[in-house]
């Protein structure tokens, strides 16, 4: 989490985000010169106003009054232009940097390792790669760039007010040091608040993305009041931490206002004096400085409101860099790219664990050889699963070495492995999206001719069809309009119409019905003939037929072998196992 400052402005953090301008330096100098003409407009007007009123009013030159309201109608109109120009041009480059940022994280996160996801609450990523980004765009649209133009409206109009009056302006002045104090103060307070707002933020998407993901769990266990009270607790959190930035604003703005009004006051009073003396202030002078003033006030009241965007924009850069500095990456260092894989695998002496220093393979060792298929069986927790995810690379193994085909898997192209590893798990994931798309996952080398080849082949086509509109049905969320069995069936073809040269079935035929667990197996046999196949099971029934199964407890391979070898061991753990579940089926 991001940490939380005083300071009001984080310049390294800046002079980063304003990196990403770069590409688009054009658009930045054009939106600078926008704000440079704007505060040159800016005086522009109470100039003409003032001589309006000096050179027309009180002389009654309706004549030259004309050319001066023609005048300032023209400057009106070339400012609205540049106004116009100015907020176009700064949004668009806001969404041109948040694009990039936003592509840039969406990459980065793309190679995260799966142990980054493990400890990473979804509902915070969410947030940090939407609401996050599109809130750094704040800071071009209506924060740096405003900002810039009101600085230099006001250096403009204080230069003039000094040139048309010293003392007038010093009146001003007066009042300037207090609203600049509460401006300072204001801006520290609400970096603080808005880094809170933006911390519970997050954890309302977080809380929320959780709990309608897992809406059927809520339910299903009567949890909805103790739920409900939860999102309570946690939406106040929200509403504090929003309060706080409008009690900041509500102190602020009626300082502001009543400075404004101060300066107005004592204008008006000296001024007038003056006036009606017939000392060099005319009343063109005065009425032009109760304008400029207001002028003055009015951007030091918008800075503070931009600086609102700015500092949420920052504050939300800050978190969306956290993430890209996070170097959660698998080096992929090699360099070979696979090619006609025959599919040996060998584990030679792996260690791992998750935790440090607690071991989840505690020196595995073990040779699959090209064509066979081999079982994995275990108690829940004893490093199945684990085998597969080292053999894809998702986690770095501890010590000892992993290859296939005899080459070192470090040594291999991180994609080119994975390309000729086909992994069906037990928990499928679908997309919402169309069957064939969650089939092929949109790879152009893969024609919807060839899904439809491959499903006949493994006896699902006919399945795919009775939906409606066929391969083109969409899924929905996670596959929800599928039965379990179906959505297993769906992971198979998918597997299966890459050609892998090294297929994993992970816990593939568990929880399902006993239709779909026949077309299932029927798939099965086809899919692995002739293929280097891993197969991850509880029912060991399915699995008879392996060339080897290895038996792992605890972390460590305690028997290897066939299935009738390993039935002969006297008191061994397959058998036991075995035999368990085979009194089971009997009772």
């Amino acid at each position: 989490m991001a940490e939380k400052s005083g300071n009001a402005f984080d310049f390294k953090l800046f002079r980063r985000l304003i990196g990403y301008t770069n590409p688009y330096k054009f658009i930045f100098y054009f939106v600078c010169f926008s704000a440079i003409l704007l505060s040159a407009f800016s005086v522009l007007r109470p100039y003409l106003l003032q001589q309006a009123i000096d050179k027309t009013i009180i002389p009654k030159d309706n004549e030259l009054l004309v050319f001066f309201i023609s005048s300032m109608l023209g400057v009106l109109l070339l400012e609205v232009i540049s106004q116009f120009l100015f907020i176009y041009f700064a949004n668009l480059l806001g969404q041109e940097v948040i694009r990039d940022i936003r592509i840039k994280l969406f990459k980065h996160m793309l190679g995260f390792k799966k142990q980054y996801y493990d400890k990473s609450a979804v509902g915070r990523l969410v947030t940090r790669a939407v609401s996050d980004i599109e809130t750094i765009a704040s800071i071009f649209s209506q924060g740096l760039f405003m900002i810039i133009s009101d600085l230099l409206k006001m250096v403009v109009i204080l230069g003039y007010m000094l040139y048309q009056s010293w003392q007038l302006t010093l009146l001003v002045l007066i009042v300037l040091p207090f609203v600049l104090y509460a401006t300072r103060v204001f801006q520290k307070k609400m970096k603080i608040a808005f880094e809170e707002v933006r911390t519970q933020v997050s954890n309302l998407n977080s809380f929320v993305q959780e709990r309608i993901t897992g809406m059927k769990i809520v339910q299903l266990f009567t949890r909805e009041e103790t739920e409900y009270a939860t999102f309570k607790e946690i939406n106040e959190k929200h509403k504090k931490g929003w309060i706080k930035t409008v009690w900041y604003n509500s102190i602020f703005f009626p300082i502001a206002e009543m400075s404004s009004s101060i300066a107005i006051g004592l204008i008006v009073w000296f001024g007038g004096l003056k006036a009606a003396q017939g000392d060099v202030i005319t009343l063109g002078v005065v009425i032009a400085f109760i304008e400029l003033s207001q002028m003055l006030f009015r951007p030091l009241r918008q800075i503070a409101d931009k600086f609102n965007s700015l500092q949420m924009g920052m504050v939300a850069a800050n978190r969306v860099f956290a993430i890209l500095d996070i170097d959660s990456k698998i080096e992929n260092k090699g360099d070979i790219l696979l090619e006609n894989v025959k599919g040996k695998i060998t584990f030679d002496n792996v260690r791992f664990s998750y935790i440090e220093d607690e071991e989840i393979l505690k020196g595995v060792s073990f040779t699959v050889n090209a064509g066979e298929t081999v079982a994995i069986v275990g108690a829940t927790g004893a490093g199945k699963s684990t085998i597969i995810n080292l053999l894809n690379r998702f986690y770095e193994i501890d010590s000892g070495v992993i290859s296939v085909d005899d080459v070192d898997i470090e040594s291999i192209d991180l994609k080119s492995l994975r390309n000729h590893i086909a992994v069906v798990l037990q928990d499928v994931f679908l997309f919402a999206d169309t069957i064939l798309n969650n089939i092929t996952l949109n790879n152009p080398d893969i024609p919807e001719e060839k899904v439809h080849q491959v499903a006949k082949e493994i006896g699902i086509h006919d399945f795919i069809n009775s939906l409606p509109n066929g391969y083109h049905y969409n899924v929905k969320e996670r596959g929800a309009m599928l039965s379990s069995g179906q959505r297993q069936l769906i992971s198979f073809l998918r597997a299966y119409v890459t050609n892998p040269g090294i297929l994993v079935l992970d816990e593939a035929t568990s929880s399902i019905d006993s239709y779909s667990e026949e077309l299932i197996q029927d798939a099965t046999n086809k899919i692995t003939r002739g293929r280097t196949s891993i197969v991850i099971a509880h029912r060991l029934a399915t699995i008879r037929n392996a060339d080897k199964i290895i038996v792992m407890d605890q972390g460590k391979i305690v028997e290897q072998g066939s299935h009738n070898e390993l039935l002969e061991i006297t008191n061994g753990y397959y058998k036991n196992l075995y035999e368990v579940q085979f009194t089971d089926v009997m009772e």
